[in-house]
């Protein structure tokens, strides 16, 4: 393994949007950062733009003649268009404000390296991202690009960037606190919407859909577009009211100009998510980042992750195996998160499901664009149609013949006493025809969710609950109390 490089002498080193990048192999998605060895791009950025509010220095329009000192850095970010709001933090401050980079302050460690949670006096709890020393070339790109992107961006839902430290060799990133962490934790980890156990609602998936989207409409419909390149779960922040945050632009770039149709660039990213022209190609284009919004919002309906090896062969690409459900609502239900209890709309699943649909298509002409998405999916908000379940009780009581007390309730099955009540109120709906169809065919049984009541014909005292059955001659008779 090739030396790390120090990065004083690299200081604005960054791999951009230069054509170098074209000419080097193309690694597989997952192996985002890997090119410790790489040879250096010394990079220079413009002075201080003043001639528009609304103009941001683009990692595309970057020179190579020269190297940026950390304070030339400050200077420019920090007059660059109407966002002079980033700080230079020196180490000790941040040093400080973690106690010491303490592991009880540890919130996680991703590619880039360990992020820590401090508190500065004035900005309050914060999130500081350590750059690991061992990422070498690569790693001081992407932390230049989330200088440059994040402390020039603004928008509802992008994760503020707060300040940056760019000491001799230490490098970090000062954020906001997210205090709710990430939509992968929240899908895939156990943690539920209040941050203990259960699942996530299908009203606040949809939420964090939206706002997600929004976030990715802002960079494609920017002046300069950037396409963010990155796009997953474990990238998607919640504040304290779960307000959807994008976070990690290390991989992001400025997209085509001009003429242009696609960005040509190594192919980088996390796999399961990224684009399948992208990967075959390395042609990089805002539909790429559609693609991967697709995938996020199959892994919302469904509860899986975009990959996952333990399921079986057909199952492991959540792509592949849930993609032909999308556009069938009487098979919707197949894919839906079994977590959610069928407490989703109906015509919100089946909405979010065509958009997921068309994200995912192979042609990236086909795909829409983030705009025309976020507009179809924003309606999806204000659908309330949630399928009604109301009580489901049973009771079974068996009793000898001499405690019935004469009564007169319940039934006598082989000399003994059964007495069944079972309560539903149960909307039907078009994914419930597999419910129906059940009852046609075997209208002596009792069912609710999938689930049959169904007395032993074994045993006379035993009533057991099973989810395949064949009709016998004992089911119990009664439907209703």
């Amino acid at each position: 393994m090739a030396a790390a490089q120090p990065w004083r002498s690299l200081l604005c080193c960054v791999g951009g949007g230069g054509e170098a990048d074209d000419d080097q192999e193309r690694p597989s998605p997952h192996r985002r950062r890997s090119d410790r060895g790489q040879r250096q791009r010394l990079l220079v950025l413009p002075p201080p733009s003043s001639s528009s509010s609304s103009s941001r220095v683009s990692l595309s329009t970057i020179s190579s003649s020269g190297t940026l000192t950390p304070e030339d850095l400050s200077a420019t970010l920090s007059s660059s268009g109407p966002h002079a709001h980033l700080r230079a933090f020196a180490r000790a401050d941040l040093r400080a404000a973690t106690s010491g980079f303490a592991r009880a302050n540890r919130l996680g460690c991703g590619g880039f390296g360990p992020v820590y949670r401090g508190r500065l006096d004035g900005l309050g709890d914060v999130a500081v991202k350590y750059l690991d020393p061992e990422c070498g070339t690569q790693g001081h790109r992407e932390w230049l690009a989330e200088v440059c992107f994040l402390g020039q961006l603004r928008h509802a839902n992008l994760v503020r960037l707060l300040g940056y430290c760019c000491e001799d060799e230490h490098r970090m990133l000062v954020y906001e606190y997210m205090p709710n962490g990430s939509l992968e934790a929240h899908l895939f980890g156990g943690r539920g919407s209040l941050g203990g156990g259960g699942c996530l609602p299908w009203r606040r998936r949809v939420q964090v859909a939206v706002g997600a989207a929004r976030g990715l409409a802002f960079l494609h419909d920017a002046d300069t577009p950037v396409i963010y390149r990155d796009f997953k779960a474990s990238n998607i922040l919640l504040d304290e009211d779960f307000n959807t945050k994008l976070s990690d632009f290390g991989l992001a770039k400025d997209g085509p100009q001009g003429d242009a149709t696609h960005v040509t660039t190594r192919v980088m990213g996390t796999n399961g998510y990224a684009a399948p022209e992208y990967i075959m190609t390395g042609h990089l284009t805002a539909k790429s980042d559609v693609y991967s919004f697709g995938v996020v919002l199959l892994e919302f309906l469904t509860g899986r992750r975009s990959v996952d090896r333990a399921r079986r062969p057909r199952e492991q690409s959540l792509v592949d195996w849930a993609r032909p459900y999308l556009k069938k609502p009487d098979k919707l239900y197949r894919v839906m998160d079994p977590a959610m209890e069928c407490q989703y709309s109906i015509r919100g699943a089946e909405r979010a499901a065509m958009v997921a649909y068309k994200c995912l298509s192979q042609n990236p002409k086909s795909r829409p664009t983030m705009r025309e998405a976020l507009q179809a999916l924003e309606p999806v908000l204000d659908m309330d149609d949630y399928l009604e379940i109301g009580p489901f009780v049973f009771t079974v009581i068996v009793e000898d013949n001499s405690d019935m007390g004469g009564d007169g309730k319940g039934k006598l099955v082989d000399g003994e006493k059964v007495d069944v009540r079972i309560e539903t109120t149960v909307k039907e709906t078009k994914h419930q025809s597999h419910q129906d169809r059940h009852r046609q065919k075997f209208p002596n049984s009792a069912v609710h969710a999938d689930v049959v009541l169904h007395r032993d014909g074994d045993h006379g005292k035993h009533i057991s609950a099973l989810r395949r059955h064949r009709r016998m001659p004992s089911y119990i008779n009664e439907r209703g109390a």
